[in-house]
């Protein structure tokens, strides 16, 4: 693929995805997503949709180590600007977006199909590391499940291409201090691997794929 990124593709008998690690961060997220929608579109055969998936932190006591969240809402938490009242998401600066909406039609029969909480996910260029950064960022978006580095780059991609999206995580760590001992990176991957073979049993997921395609699934989530 153009960019250098690697398609891996999983056929399944629900259907077929193609796996891009498109890399850390909003930033590589979203050059890679949208690379890889760009080329297929090109060649004519343009997605149907894009997933987020991967490991990332969770709030307690919502998100416990293991879980799986769909995120309702893809937020942007830290695109904006810092002043002496507090932080300004960048639409109150006047310009930009800081929130995407996946169809709730189709998160609610996704989180049906993979036993999943529904909530908001946090985009971070930073890993929480702190209790006081936790219950800031908890106290401004209300109904936060997880954060995680990629989900709003994914996004934006996709809301460029207009393609639907999603974003899943399991929870490898609970946010704030970091105690890198208390992590279940491996029970959060087999968890994700459990959601993938659950999900062709959702109807919804199943008519998006074949209304548009195969979907881009970009990875890995969290990093250390």
């Amino acid at each position: 693929m153009p960019g250098g990124h690697a398609l891996r593709c999983a056929a399944g008998a629900g259907g077929s995805l193609d796996v891009l690690a498109a890399g850390v961060g909003p930033a590589a997220a979203a050059a890679g997503t949208a690379t890889a929608l760009t080329a297929a579109a090109l060649a004519e055969a343009p997605y149907g949709l894009v997933v987020s998936a991967g490991i990332g932190g969770g709030f307690a006591p919502h998100a416990p180590l293991g879980s799986v969240v769909v995120a309702e809402a893809i937020v942007a938490a830290d695109l904006g600007a810092e002043t002496p009242d507090g932080f300004l998401p960048v639409t109150e600066l006047g310009f930009g977006t800081v929130t995407h909406r996946p169809d709730p039609a189709l998160v609610k029969a996704v989180a049906t199909a993979a036993g999943a909480a529904v909530g908001t996910v946090l985009t971070v260029s930073t890993v929480t590391g702190s209790a006081a950064r936790t219950a800031e960022l908890a106290a401004r978006h209300p109904g936060v499940l997880a954060e995680a580095m990629e989900g709003f780059g994914v996004a934006e991609a996709a809301a460029a291409h207009g393609v639907p999206v999603l974003e899943i995580r399991t929870v490898s760590n609970a946010v704030g201090p970091r105690d890198r001992a208390a992590w279940r990176i491996g029970d959060a991957l087999a968890a994700l691997t459990g959601v993938f073979r659950a999900l062709p049993a959702s109807p919804a997921l199943s008519a998006a794929l074949e209304r548009g395609g195969t979907p881009t699934v970009p990875s890995p989530g969290r990093t250390p």
